[in-house]
């Protein structure tokens, strides 16, 4: 169905592409793999005509394929779904279906097709809510419905699992093995390869812009893969220190043993918090995070976790309720291109959204620009200097960054967000260790991610959030689950 051969491109003195080639066949799901920075993204976007490569060529269904824009890809049948979604929030979902079309926008006409494409496709989806008001999971079905309304028969999917719950993931791979089964094609790009290998035919891995395998699924293995994605080093992701586990409890739910409490540094005492249309999000919310510990949160997406998170990160303000926090409290939101980073901003300009609201006086830039070449040393981020544009730095730099950057000032307390949204093992794991350093010296942490592995790899202590409601769990991976879609506990 799509041939690439010898694709080539360069950023300014960044080589993004050297000769890479792909072949992806119809019926078939096509995972592409690499490291943050390998190039998997640049070279689905030549696919998608975002890019015009320097060299190389394309072939579409045996024919040489240009495109100048997205809306070729679209007519050829080439659609993109994007790790960043590319809706309008205001929106309803028919209205953002409909966009990029011609002729004249009939609001009943676009929503009749929405319907039929969705329940075609087996995907529930209301044409008529607004985008703003639906969860991550039905936005990413918003943003497939949107491709199989222009018939599309190639589906690009960059990282589609990142942000969703595990039963929303399955159910995702599920609806990819379907599609791919009735002579369509889809191109999978994940760090997951647990994810590549159960659902793929075939697999390609990236490294520094280069194919570096191309392998059928059933005959490579995850070691393998790898191997290829990180080059002649160990493929062994670095492993926490052995665990203890608490007299009494459960393997799984504490990984390792805490340091010895030195008091609550942030609290919620009987918080609840409703938002603009006056929908309840946390319902009586009481929580104590101890120096020194990591409190994992673990819940389904729309639990009420990120209003949550916020009012312990002093973004949003509780309807009813107190909470206590340090004077420092750092945050690490999961959307780091819309809420911690200024893209075209060089990082030096970044670093100094630390504490911005709290700063008066004259900037003092030269020595925001020498902090931030240290930052860049001290967490391994990979970037020319504090110069470079942060849009320049690969997504795992930039979490990085971001983490970086809220951890410089020791901070008394630290809120993350699915901290390794779109990352590959090797940065997930330079991440997660970075939560455990701040955990060791003194700071408490509080960590939900979308990947309870995740939570139960980081956390002391783990609670569970359902319909706004705290829960701790004392059980296993099969307890904290039940819990997460409101059983027993």
């Amino acid at each position: 169905m799509l041939e690439l051969a010898d694709i080539s491109h360069r950023f300014g003195a960044v080589q993004a592409l050297q000769d890479a080639s792909l072949v992806v066949r119809r019926g078939t799901v096509h995972a592409l793999l690499g490291e943050n920075g390998a190039g998997k993204t640049t070279l689905m976007r030549v696919v998608f005509g975002l890019l015009t490569p320097q060299s190389g060529r394309v072939q579409w269904q045996g024919a040489p394929l240009r495109l100048a824009s997205p809306s070729d890809a679209l007519r050829a049948g080439i659609g993109m779904v994007h790790q960043h979604f590319t809706l309008v929030p205001a929106m309803t979902v028919a209205e953002n279906a409909a966009l990029g079309g011609r002729g004249l926008f009939n609001p009943a006409d676009a929503a009749n097709h929405v319907q039929q494409v969705a329940a075609k496709a087996g995907l529930v989806l209301d044409p008529h809510a607004r985008i703003d008001t639906l969860p991550v999971g039905a936005q990413q079905r918003c943003e497939i419905v949107k491709a199989l309304a222009r018939d599309v028969q190639l589906l690009i999917l960059d990282e589609p699992t990142a942000v969703l719950a595990p039963a929303e993931a399955a159910e995702l791979l599920t609806w990819v093995r379907r599609f791919a089964d009735v002579g369509n094609a889809v191109v999978l790009i994940t760090h997951k390869l647990r994810d590549a290998l159960a659902v793929a035919d075939d697999v390609t891995v990236l490294h520094r812009g280069r194919t570096v395998l191309t392998a059928r699924a059933a005959d490579t293995s995850e070691a393998a893969l790898a191997a290829a994605m990180i080059g002649e080093r160990a493929a062994q992701t670095p492993s926490p220190a052995p665990h203890s586990v608490a007299p009494g409890s459960t393997p799984g739910t504490r990984i390792e043993a805490a340091p010895p409490m030195r008091g609550h540094v942030l609290a919620l005492r009987n918080v609840s918090f409703s938002d603009d249309r006056g929908v309840q999000r946390v319902r009586e919310a009481s929580l104590a995070v101890e120096a020194g510990t990591i409190v994992g949160l673990a819940a389904v997406e729309g639990a009420g976790q990120h209003e949550l998170l916020r009012l312990l990160a002093g973004r949003l303000a509780p309807t009813v309720g107190h909470v206590e926090r340090p004077a420092r409290v750092g945050f690490v939101p999961e959307d780091r291109h819309r809420d911690a980073l200024l893209l075209d901003a060089p990082l030096f300009e970044n670093t100094a959204l630390r504490g911005a609201g709290a700063r008066r006086g004259r900037m003092p830039w030269r020595a925001l620009r020498e902090n931030t070449a240290g930052l860049l040393t001290r967490f391994d981020v990979r970037a020319p200097g504090p110069d470079a544009p942060a849009r320049t730095l690969s997504g795992g730099n930039q979490q990085k960054f971001v983490l970086g950057r809220e951890l410089a000032e020791q901070p008394q307390a630290l809120v993350v967000e699915n901290p390794s949204r779109g990352l590959d093992f090797k940065a997930t794991a330079a991440v997660q260790q970075a939560l455990r350093d701040a955990r060791d010296a003194g700071t408490a942490v509080v960590v939900y991610s979308s990947d309870l592995d995740e939570v139960l790899l980081l956390a002391d202590r783990v609670l569970v959030m359902h319909a706004g409601r705290l829960h701790e769990v004392a059980g296993d991976r099969e307890a904290i689950g039940r819990v997460m879609l409101g059983g027993a506990h």
